[in-house]
C-alpha cells in the first residue's frame, strides 16, 4: 500500500475546522516561483501547477527507470501547496489577486535528495520536451504556526484567518508574517473538480509569543 503523507501526518494536512497551534518541521519541496492572478486563464500559476506535477510523477515513476532512488518506497503524491504574499500587504488582500506573488510547491519524500532533483529536471524535459528550469529544490522549516481547515470558496477564506487572529490574541501569541515566513495554503480538493462549498484548504500562518 503507497504511503500517503495526508493519513500519516493528520497533524499537517488534516486539521479541524478550528484553529490549533503546531510546530511544523523542516520539508522539502518541489517549488516554482511566480506573481499574478492564479485564475488566469493558461496564466502564469497554472502553468507552474503543471510543471510541478509534471516532476512529482517523474520522481514518483522512478522505480520504472534505470534512475534508482536510494531508500525509495511507493507513495502518494501529497497534495499542491502555496507560499503567497503582497508588496506592502500584512498577510494578503483577496481583492487584489493580480499583486499576489507565490511558490507553488508540492512536498518531496526525505529520500529525495537534490541530485535526485537534477536528475528529474533532465528527465521530464527530456521525456515531456518542455523545460521544467523554472522548478526549483525548496526546503522551508516553519517552525511554530497556526492553522486551520477552511472549507469553502477561497475567497471566503477572510472569515478564518479572523477566526485563527481571534485564537492568537487569546492565547498569547501574534502573527509573526515576514519576507521569510508567509501565509501558506495547502489544498485538499481539486478546485476544477470540486463545488466551491465543498472546497477544503489548509490556512497556515507563522506566529510568535506576543
Amino acid at each position: 500500500m503507497a504511503f500517503d503523507y495526508k493519513k500519516e501526518y493528520k497533524e499537517f494536512y488534516l486539521p479541524a475546522a478550528r484553529p490549533q497551534i503546531i510546530e511544523i518541521p523542516a520539508m522539502n519541496y518541489l517549488a516554482v516561483r511566480g506573481k499574478g492572478n492564479p485564475n488566469e486563464e493558461d496564466g502564469e500559476y497554472k502553468q507552474a501547477i503543471g510543471l510541478l506535477y509534471g516532476m512529482a510523477y517523474t520522481i514518483k515513476m522512478s522505480k520504472k527507470g534505470d534512475h534508482q532512488i536510494d531508500g525509495y518506497f511507493d507513495y502518494v503524491v501529497p497534495p499542491l501547496e502555496g507560499f503567497w504574499w503582497q508588496e506592502g500587504v500584512n498577510g494578503v488582500d483577496y481583492g487584489r489577486k493580480e499583486e499576489f506573488n507565490w511558490i507553488s510547491v508540492i512536498r518531496l519524500p526525505d529520500f529525495v535528495k537534490e541530485a535526485d532533483f537534477q536528475w528529474a529536471v533532465e528527465e521530464a524535459t527530456r521525456k515531456k520536451k518542455q523545460d521544467f528550469s523554472k522548478v526549483e529544490f525548496l526546503t522551508v522549516e516553519e517552525g511554530l504556526c497556526v492553522q486551520c481547515l477552511h472549507i469553502g470558496p477561497y475567497d471566503d477564506e477572510p472569515a478564518t484567518v479572523a477566526l485563527m487572529d481571534q485564537y492568537l490574541k487569546d492565547n498569547g501569541y501574534v502573527n509573526d508574517l515576514s519576507d521569510e515566513r508567509r501565509h501558506h495554503e495547502i489544498y485538499l480538493t481539486d478546485a476544477r473538480k470540486t463545488a466551491p462549498e465543498k472546497m477544503k484548504t489548509v490556512i497556515r500562518h507563522p506566529i510568535r509569543k506576543a
